[in-house]
C-alpha cells in the first residue's frame, strides 16, 4: 500500500477535491457515451431475479417514499436530460428516459468503483470511511435508476402489446 505523508488538513482537502473530481469525471464520461451504447441493458445493467421488475426496491427499500428527495444532476452538462420528469409520454420519450437511467446508473457505478483509490493516500480508518462514503452515496442513486428503468420498461412493454393487438 502506498501511503503519502500529508498533514491531516491537507489530506481532508485532497479527499474532498478527489471525490468532486471523481463524481464530475464519471458523470461527464457517462454524458459523453453515444446513445447507441445505451440502447440496451448490458450484463452489468440487466435485471437480476431478486429485483422482480423493480418491486424489490419498492417493498424492501420503500424507494417510492424517498427517491424524489435526492439531488438530480442529469441536466448538469450541456445537452443532458433531467430524470425528474419524463421527456415525453409517448414510446419515444419513454425510450429516452430508459436510456438516461442507464447513463446515470453507469456514472454512479463508475464513481463507486473509484472508491478504492482513496486507500492510496489515506490511513486505514480514513480509507474505510471514504470507501463507505462511496458506497453510501452511490448505491441509492443506482437503486433509483434501476427502479425507474424497470417501471418504465414495463410501461413500454404494455404499449408494445397494445400496438401489436390493435
Amino acid at each position: 500500500m502506498l501511503s503519502l505523508a500529508m498533514p491531516q488538513t491537507v489530506t481532508i482537502v485532497v479527499d474532498v477535491l478527489a471525490w468532486g473530481v471523481v463524481h464530475a469525471s464519471t458523470g461527464y464520461a457517462a454524458h459523453r457515451l453515444r446513445d447507441e451504447r445505451l440502447a440496451r441493458d448490458g450484463w452489468g445493467l440487466r435485471a437480476r431475479r431478486f429485483e422482480t421488475g423493480g418491486h424489490w426496491y419498492r417493498r424492501r427499500l420503500r424507494i417510492h417514499r424517498w427517491k424524489d428527495r435526492v439531488p438530480e444532476a442529469g441536466a448538469l452538462f450541456d445537452g443532458g436530460i433531467s430524470k425528474r420528469e419524463l421527456p415525453a409520454l409517448d414510446a419515444d420519450g419513454l425510450q429516452v428516459f430508459v436510456r438516461e437511467t442507464r447513463r446515470a446508473e453507469l456514472a454512479h457505478w463508475w464513481a463507486l468503483w473509484c472508491s478504492p483509490l482513496f486507500v492510496l493516500w489515506n490511513p486505514p480508518l480514513a480509507s474505510a470511511l471514504l470507501v463507505a462514503y462511496g458506497v453510501l452515496v452511490n448505491l441509492p442513486f443506482i437503486a433509483i435508476q434501476r427502479y425507474n428503468r424497470f417501471r418504465t420498461q414495463a410501461v413500454l412493454e404494455r404499449l408494445s402489446r397494445r400496438r401489436s393487438t390493435a
